[in-house]
């Protein structure tokens, strides 16, 4: 199993720091939100792009990829009826995935709910079509680059457009590129009626990349979600991409929650 962990945890923390950081702790590949870096990527000039990739390299990290992709951003949105915002939200697509492939990531991990909740007057139908225009049209440059895009079911709490991992696997499906593929998250799946491993098991064609969390915003470990049987389903499908620690609340401390998380995944597999 492959750990690495979401280079926001680290807040205010310079790269180098961070990154020093999360290896000493164990983890062995770090994951980007653009916003860390600018809010728009386009902002971000060759040399920054590749300092960040140098001081990942030096940590001994890989750069899993990216996420939080549209985070910050003003004038995309995946799911608009207005043809100009869907074209201008994919050519935005393109350049997050040049943005991913200079800093060495493999994966593009597509949550931003805000951006893909469903605007007035649009049905879910139309919605999936629109999406799958967009990402149909992003297909170019993920092919180009060697890259994945992970689509991300969230909790209805957060979103009320593909709130599951199957509503995950129609727009997939509707895209239709290996290049599109499915994106887990243990907060997001404990919403669901369906136990974690099972949606493990039952989706584990399309899956692409993994978040761990716990339902409470924190890290693994750190609430009552067991992790011992959803490690135990990855293995079974022979899961072999990354395990990226994602949290949203940082109360426990930064220092904390990068230490424990993977101490206890590490237990779980043991």
């Amino acid at each position: 199993m492959k750990f690495a962990i979401c280079n926001e945890t680290f807040q205010d923390w310079p790269f180098e720091k961070a990154f020093a950081f999360a290896a000493e702790c164990g983890y062995t590949g770090i994951e980007i939100a653009p916003f860390t870096m600018s809010n728009y990527v386009t902002d971000i000039p060759a040399g920054r792009r590749d300092e960040v990739r140098r001081q990942a390299e030096a940590a001994g990290l890989d750069v899993v990829g990216i996420h939080w992709l549209l985070a910050k951003t003003e004038g995309y949105y995946m799911t608009s009826p207005e043809q100009e915002v869907r074209t201008r939200t994919a050519a935005y697509f393109r350049e997050l995935a040049r943005f991913c492939a200079d800093l060495g990531g493999r994966v593009m991990v597509c949550g931003s709910p805000q951006q893909r909740n469903l605007l007035p007057g649009v049905s879910h139908d139309q919605a999936v079509e629109y999406a799958r225009e967009v990402f149909s049209e992003a297909v170019p440059a993920l092919e180009e680059h060697g890259l994945v895009l992970a689509f991300e079911p969230l909790a209805p709490a957060e979103t009320d457009f593909i709130q599951t991992a199957a509503a995950g696997v129609e727009l997939i499906e509707a895209v239709g590129s290996p290049h599109f593929r499915l994106h887990l998250d243990c907060k997001a799946m404990a919403s669901e009626s369906v136990p974690i491993p099972d949606l493990i098991r039952r989706h584990r064609r399309l899956l692409a990349h993994f978040h761990a969390n716990d339902p409470n915003f924190q890290g693994p470990g750190f609430g009552e979600l067991d992790f011992r049987p959803i490690f135990e389903a990855l293995g079974e499908v022979d899961y072999r991409g990354w395990v990226s620690v994602e949290v949203f609340d940082y109360a426990p401390g930064v220092e904390r929650l990068a230490r424990e998380s993977i101490a206890y995944m590490q237990q779980c597999l043991a």
